[in-house]
């Protein structure tokens, strides 16, 4: 399980807003570090908003900076940092990427749900690099098939460069996305499903051999629902629900370079 330590909390409160001051005084400000640790411990723990420890201050004021933070786009633009660090230290290996998704139950209902034969939920969609390091992460509507998700992960990539190559499963084993791939340069492979004929292959065995090694995605996924607040949806918003995975998939990148 991923912890947050002081090194990390550092960083993060470099990259968040100061409150603002009002010049008529008043009572003063939650400290935006409690305000961090407040918010990591319901991304940790998966609890209730009500059930924050009042160690880190109060549950309302913490929420509104939450709510606030996400708004601004402030762990996005973390998370983006957190991929320039990366960058910084080594760089990700796009020559093969690897891609998967997990359906999340969404108990609040709200926007951006979608009707499964599991239920309600959403979908978040990951895209990794050789190392299992998140490259681009998603969530939407459970609804449509996996297959046409793919482009919208290329909306937030952490990095300049496109993937070589993207593995994944046989839900994306589909002949709209190798073509949509290969416009922009990126061959797509996946395992061909049960129903595909012989004669309309478009795999063969050599580039397959690369999906013996998906499972650094579904590790990477695995990551990510150690964050329990991101196995089940409790926020009507997906906004919200985006910053929590925005935030859980930052602390990943960070481990990998500040430990």
């Amino acid at each position: 399980m991923l912890t947050l330590t002081d090194e990390q909390l550092e960083w993060l409160a470099e990259r968040v807003p100061d409150a603002p001051v009002s010049p008529k005084g008043g009572r003063p400000p939650t400290d935006k570090r409690d305000a961090l640790r407040g918010i990591f411990w319901i991304l940790d723990n998966g609890a209730k908003w009500k059930d924050l420890p009042r160690e880190y201050g109060s549950k309302s004021a913490v929420h509104r900076w939450f709510t606030l933070w996400v708004r601004e786009g402030v762990f996005e633009n973390i998370m983006r940092d957190a991929g320039e660090l990366i960058e910084e230290r080594g760089g990700y290996r796009l020559y093969e990427c690897f891609i998967d998704g997990t359906f999340c139950k969404a108990r609040g209902g709200g926007d951006g749900v979608g009707l499964t034969k599991a239920g309600k939920g959403v979908k978040i969609m990951v895209l990794v690099d050789a190392r299992g390091l998140p490259v681009a992460v998603d969530t939407c509507s459970a609804s449509p098939h996996e297959s046409k998700l793919v482009q919208s992960l290329f909306e937030f990539m952490l990095t300049v460069d496109e993937p070589e190559r993207v593995i994944g499963d046989k839900a994306y084993d589909s002949d709209a996305l190798d073509e949509d791939l290969d416009d922009e340069g990126i061959e797509m492979i996946a395992p061909h499903r049960s129903n595909r004929k012989p004669e309309n292959a478009t795999q063969d065995g050599r580039p397959l051999r690369r999906s013996a090694r998906r499972w650094k995605v579904e590790r990477t996924i695995s990551w990510i629902q150690n964050f329990r607040r991101l196995c089940i949806r409790y926020e009507k918003s997906t906004m919200l629900f985006q910053g929590f995975l925005h935030l859980g998939c930052t602390l990943i990148l960070l481990k990998q370079v500040l430990g």
